[in-house]
């Protein structure tokens, strides 16, 4: 069973363990330390994870991996970004999908967000793939956008919108 849930200090070492894979943080941001020690990991519990719409995805009571949304800022308010990781031997099995379909209907039916975006490295299609399945659609593919580890990447951007937000509309 799949569960969405706030991080715990319990989760400190599945998350150092998990984040210290190199098939997961691959094709993860930068912001995400390495090596990912105890106290990294400490931060994002007690810290880091209530920033944003934060949630831990358990599979039948152990930690998988992460999704969230952040929130834009100013103009951008109504947008947010969405982010998701999970541990390799979780890969595969229909979870990240579950969990950032979990995630879309709970951003879209309690805040006021009005899309939801995605921002996907070239190279990580299984990604890609996901955001389809979820509905998103690809808005741009910008050029040589990332560069990590001595190596540059496209960045592909995907968005779903939030139709029953559209009264929003101006003009």
């Amino acid at each position: 069973m799949i569960t969405l849930r706030a991080f715990q200090p319990d989760d400190i070492p599945a998350l150092v363990q998990l984040l210290n894979e190199d098939a997961v943080t691959r094709f993860l941001s930068t912001k995400i330390p390495q090596p990912y020690s105890p106290d990294d990991a400490s931060w994002w519990v007690h810290e880091g994870s209530l920033s944003g719409i934060n949630r831990a995805i358990e599979v039948d009571g152990v930690l998988a991996g992460c999704v969230g949304v952040k929130r834009g800022e100013f103009e951008y308010s109504r947008s947010g970004e969405l982010g998701y990781w999970l541990g390799a031997a979780f890969w595969q099995q229909g979870i990240a999908t579950a969990a950032a379909r979990q995630l879309i209907a709970e951003v879209f039916e309690h805040t006021d967000i009005a899309r939801i975006f995605a921002v996907v490295f070239s190279g990580n299609q299984a990604s890609m793939a996901l955001l389809r399945k979820v509905g998103f659609s690809e808005e741009a593919v910008l050029r040589q956008a990332i560069f990590k580890q001595g190596q540059f990447y496209d960045s592909h951007v995907f968005s779903l919108l939030n139709v029953a937000q559209q009264s929003g509309r101006v003009g």
